[in-house]
């Protein structure tokens, strides 16, 4: 019998954490992730500590996966600069996003996150004011604009405090959820993400420097 047939769809982990030393979170969901058949885990602070990201790599890797797993912690209400710099420069007009930008399109991307502050802190009473879904919008639409389907994110809120029953606990689920992709129940309710098109004059010319 052919192992690979019980093996889940390509699985690509993009995991992002400035520093190791200081992650509870990251590093656990991180080592789980390589341990699940079929899922390859990019370390990109160790293989970009330059930040000279290999696009064409990179792009081969999302291709040949089905799902996309953003995993990081929440650093300013958003990503890890280098992770950023990821999006900047892999998913590019004409290959991700844009009438001839179908590369990613029907595949599903997967934010896996973590917050120092506990979930109280995203409340309008809070500390951070909002809700933390409010700060999910730059992520849902950049997943939207490359044609994936955007799955429910997979938070913990409070790093820095959970205890290690609890960090287990999440990492097991964590690991389950990639071994089980695609055959998870809320996928089948989920609406494929809409075509969206970009019109080539709102982007500049492939010679051009100037990206304002």
């Amino acid at each position: 019998m052919d192992e690979s047939a019980n093996r889940p769809p390509g699985v690509y982990v993009l995991a992002a954490h400035p520093d190791w030393r200081y992650s509870r979170v990251t590093r656990l969901l991180e080592q789980q992730a390589r341990s699940v058949p079929g899922v390859q885990v990019q370390d990109l602070y160790a293989r970009y500590p330059d930040y000279d990201i290999d696009i064409a790599a990179e792009q081969a890797h999302v291709e040949a996966a089905r799902l996309l797993v953003l995993l990081h912690p929440i650093q300013w209400y958003s990503m890890p600069p280098l992770m950023k710099l990821w999006l900047d420069e892999v998913l590019r007009y004409g290959w991700a996003y844009g009438r001839a930008g179908t590369a990613l399109r029907g595949k599903d991307c997967w934010l896996v996150t973590s917050t120092g502050g506990p979930e109280a802190a995203y409340h309008p009473q809070g500390y951070n004011r909002y809700f933390f879904d409010a700060f999910l919008p730059p992520y849902e639409q950049t997943a939207a604009l490359c044609g994936m389907r955007f799955l429910p994110p997979m938070v913990l809120h409070g790093a820095h405090r959970v205890s290690s029953e609890e960090l287990d606990a999440h990492a097991a689920v964590f690991r389950d959820r990639l071994a089980s992709y695609p055959d998870w129940p809320e996928i089948a309710e989920l609406a494929t993400s809409p075509i969206n098109d970009v019109p080539s004059a709102d982007r500049p010319a492939a010679d051009a420097l100037d990206f304002d």
